[in-house]
């Protein structure tokens, strides 16, 4: 989201490469992007609602669908999309994906288990969005209670 000049990378994201990073930073710590977004790349990985599903993107696309949302039908995997502080460069892209693991949770206190409760996936952290209004029972309950979160 700063261009395509990788060279320029170092000036918006923390990655891999990065040796200081080490782990996840405070938000602006690095410069914005032309839409004054801070940390669009690096720092943490960003969960997101959809399952995950390698191919489910080229079939919706093949489709024709437009902002095509694959619903969440089990608790494994969900799509974790971007890169993050522990990632190369080549994986800091908003469309680089990979599917959630059971693992992530493994040391959770939590019984049961938490749903965004990621004690061995340090990497991973969300972006929190408000709709411009608010939103009626029905539609929240359409994309935040799915009803897959438990094990």
């Amino acid at each position: 989201s700063f261009g395509d000049d990788v060279g320029q990378l170092g000036k918006y994201a923390w990655h891999g490469e990065d040796f200081s990073s080490g782990g996840t930073h405070p938000i602006g710590q690095k410069e914005p992007n032309t839409w004054g977004f801070y940390d669009m790349h690096g720092n943490v990985t960003e969960w997101v609602l959809d399952q995950y599903d390698p191919d489910f993107y080229r079939a919706a696309g093949a489709a024709g669908a437009v902002d095509p949302w694959n619903r969440a039908t089990k608790p494994y995997p969900h799509s974790a999309r971007g890169g993050s502080w522990d990632d190369d460069p080549p994986a800091l892209r908003s469309a680089n994906r990979l599917g959630s693991e059971r693992a992530w949770k493994k040391t959770d206190p939590m019984l049961p288990k938490g749903k965004w409760y990621f004690t061995d996936a340090t990497f991973i952290g969300f972006r929190i969005v408000r709709p411009l209004a608010v939103p009626s029972p029905q539609e929240m309950e359409k994309y935040w209670i799915s009803g897959v979160e438990k094990e």
